[in-house]
């Protein structure tokens, strides 16, 4: 077992990769499979989604291979789409600075892009049984120079009905291959399988610990991206916070936002990869010692950050990765001592967020961010409990002879009072209470839904914000559907499908909606678009 990546001997560009990503130490399973993958052998690899199994395969892969072969080197075959598109990403992450090419193959989408992709070659494919075993039939998919397959939450396909498919499609791949099996469960069908395709593996059960301690209090809070920071203001105002790492994704958006809440009367500094060994040595030592309580890191600047009292992670952007969210909230609530974990969502990344709280086996539960009169009122409390310390201490001689003189002077004791409160309250105004916008809810449009949905009298006005209506010359007649749409215009203007808005199909005509933002770009490629043999023209409705 090994407690660091570095003692793998993996790739340097892989290393970068990993460092860029936050990842330090390798898990458990990641420790025993890695090594045994690198040499070569067959694995086995008893172990539930969330013990880092992913990166534990594609390392080795990725290491081992050689790019822009022109063939497929490496297939994963998994039993959802979802589990396919995940694992597609994670794998293109690890491999960003060795130029590796993978395509994720599945279900109910059509073949063009990917018959397309595989004309060209890619090095990984990563599919479902059902549509890998189609591509190999239409003789798209050539597997004979497959040197790794890996079998992914096997029991799961076992489940779905795919042990048949899957048999069909080892025997498409070398005899010579590296095969790996990863499930939460050993039936005797997976057995028999392992027994019949894989050669003397080595077998490794891994338990999942829980990943975040309960001394953690975990909560997130629903705003809009341009509230973040009136958002974050907000909850230092109201949180008993004696020293708090807030996380951000880039590092210019580090020394932005320690700027602004320094601005806003809440010193911070900024720790980014930029900074030299002295530099960030210097802003360590000053957080160590209490000097500045706020620290503005990215994953990557804060790693190796060992220090027991931070009592607060914010989790300024939430992390794509959940082991990521896990390094970072792990930084609190440690030693014994309990602290706060806190999430800034958008309504887009509702779906991350549940990802996490699968990976992590917990509910992170929702919270209200504190009004305009919640941190008036706490302000005021504050004020008063400062002022019963100073009351109850009696230290206040000087003071109270400015006092006579005023009152002498003819003054009421009670205006001396206030004109006093009002001057230790002026600190207040470095500390606007900044608005917060009504949360605008993010909906990934279904595409058969949208269809459905009523256009209008004439149909060509879009009734969404920021949405422009195009028209496309095919419709029903032509046996057009809403996949059909949704794939030629993500495929030919490389824009996302997902971010299309209502589309809908008439006879001979067919309207979508397409962001601004995206429409030059979709205009300026008509006369490209093709559906099956059909040349569209796409212009505006």
């Amino acid at each position: 077992m090994t407690n660091e990546f570095k003692q793998l001997d993996l790739r340097s560009q892989l290393m970068q990769a990993l460092d860029e990503l936050g990842y330090a130490s390798p898990t458990p399973i990641q420790s025993a499979i890695i090594p045994a993958m690198l040499s070569g052998q067959d694995v086995i690899g008893q172990a539930q989604t969330g013990t880092g199994k992913t990166a534990a395969f594609a390392l080795p892969i990725l290491n081992n291979m050689a790019v822009d072969q022109g063939y497929v080197q490496s297939l994963v075959l998994a039993p959802t789409r979802e589990l396919a598109m995940q694992v597609a990403t994670a794998i293109h992450g690890y491999g960003r600075h060795l130029g590796v090419s993978v395509l994720p193959v599945y279900g109910g989408t059509p073949y063009g892009r990917q018959l397309s992709r595989l004309r060209k070659g890619v090095d990984i494919v990563v599919g479902t049984p059902g549509r890998l075993l189609d591509l190999i039939r239409r003789r798209a998919l050539d597997l004979s120079f497959v040197s790794t397959v890996v079998l992914d939450e096997a029991d799961e396909m076992l489940s779905m009905g795919f042990i048949e498919d899957i048999e069909a499609i080892l025997k498409e791949t070398s005899p010579d291959r590296q095969t790996t099996l990863f499930s939460a469960t050993m039936p005797q069908p997976i057995r028999r399988l392992a027994d019949r395709y894989m050669r003397d593996p080595q077998f490794f059960t891994i338990e999942r610990k829980q990943l975040t301690v309960d001394t953690i209090e975990q909560r997130y809070y629903l705003v809009n991206a341009a509230d973040k920071l009136a958002a974050l203001t907000r909850l230092f105002e109201v949180e008993e916070i004696s020293s708090a790492l807030i996380f951000s994704r880039t590092r210019l958006s580090t020394g932005e936002l320690a700027n602004e809440l320094t601005g806003r009367g809440f010193p911070a500094e900024a720790l980014n990869g930029d900074m030299n060994q002295d530099a960030r040595e210097r802003v360590l030592n000053r957080f160590r010692r209490n000097q500045i309580k706020v620290l503005v890191a990215t994953d990557v600047a804060a790693r190796g950050l060992d220090i027991d009292d931070i009592s607060h992670v914010f989790n300024y952007d939430l992390p794509q990765d959940a082991e990521i969210y896990v390094h970072r909230v792990g930084r609190t609530g440690r030693a014994g001592k309990t602290g706060t974990a806190i999430t800034l969502l958008t309504p887009k990344e509702r779906g991350r967020l549940r990802r996490i709280e699968t990976y992590i086996k917990q509910k992170i539960s929702q919270s209200t961010l504190p009004t305009v009169e919640d941190i008036q009122m706490r302000r005021k409390a504050q004020l008063v409990e400062r002022m019963m310390i100073w009351l109850r201490r009696g230290r206040f001689s000087q003071e109270r002879e400015i006092v006579a003189e005023l009152a002498e002077e003819g003054h009421d004791p009670m205006e001396i009072a206030a004109a006093a409160l009002k001057l230790v309250r002026a600190g207040e105004k470095q500390r606007p209470i900044a608005p917060l916008g009504e949360v605008q809810e993010w909906r990934q449009q279904k595409y058969k839904r949208s269809a459905k949905r009523g256009y209008g009298k004439n149909g060509r006005n879009s009734h969404e914000e920021g949405m422009v209506r195009l028209s496309l010359d095919t419709g029903k007649v032509n046996g057009i559907r809403v996949n059909h749409i949704v794939g030629t215009l993500a495929h030919y203007a490389k824009i996302p499908g997902h971010s299309l808005g209502k589309i809908r199909i008439q006879k001979q005509q067919t309207f979508v909606d397409v962001p601004e933002q995206f429409v030059v770009q979709v205009l300026a490629k008509t006369g490209s678009y093709r559906i099956g043999k059909q040349s569209i023209n796409v212009e505006r409705a």
